[in-house]
């Protein structure tokens, strides 16, 4: 099976090809707000010789994460489902943290922190072994107080780790998802991974007095 995956959660974007169980090429982007999906999705096609027919199936990072950067992702595979007839498969972002925090040798009792917006943050806690990981604490939504409090004993990992005492940087790659989605249902619905609703509020046109 040759799978596409797309891992826009944060703002380490990536792209990855990955084919009976092992990642060809990936393309990685750090940094501005746009998505150059397409340059990096053709980037790791040919660096591998592949056509985009050849593209059996294409996973989604979900999240949560930048709500921006996953609606692009879950857009852009759904156009080519439509187009191609591919199947999709969908990944939580959280789980390819740990998948590549396991890959860097990070073993352990971990918390990942993703930011939520509203100085909150997305926390799930996993323990990590050499064989795999068990999750301890499933994903909820912290202030920085609260992730202080659960990270005793463990270390946070994640795209805002940082931003703690002895927090360790681990973004969600897509070479990441293609791992994880080889053992994931196919077709099943691609819906960003959140908490909360995230609210839109409309600008109303407001009239001006006459003077």
């Amino acid at each position: 099976m040759t799978i596409l995956a797309l891992e826009f959660s944060s703002e380490q974007r990536s792209v990855a090809l990955a084919s009976n169980g092992s990642v060809l090429s990936e393309a990685v982007e750090t940094g501005g707000r746009g998505v150059a999906a397409f340059a990096m999705i053709e980037k790791v096609l040919t660096g591998v010789g592949l056509e985009r027919e050849q593209i059996e199936t294409i996973a989604v990072g979900l999240g949560p994460g930048s709500y921006t950067g996953i609606r692009a992702a879950i857009a852009l595979a759904e156009g080519w489902k439509i187009a191609r007839g591919t199947s999709l498969r969908g990944v939580s972002s959280v789980a390819a943290v740990v998948s590549v925090a396991q890959t860097e040798k990070i073993f352990g009792p971990v918390s990942v922190v993703v930011n939520a917006q509203r100085q909150e943050f997305y926390t799930a806690t996993y323990d990590i072994t050499e064989t795999g990981w068990t999750e301890v604490a499933p994903l909820k939504i912290l202030s920085r107080s609260g992730v202080l409090d659960v990270s005793r004993g463990r270390l946070l990992i994640g795209p805002e780790a940082p931003k703690f005492p002895e927090g360790r940087l681990v973004f969600p790659s897509a070479a990441a998802v293609a791992r994880l989605a080889a053992g994931q249902p196919s077709d099943e619905p691609l819906e960003p991974i959140y908490l909360r609703e995230t609210n839109f509020v409309k600008a109303t046109k407001t009239s001006r007095p006459l003077v």
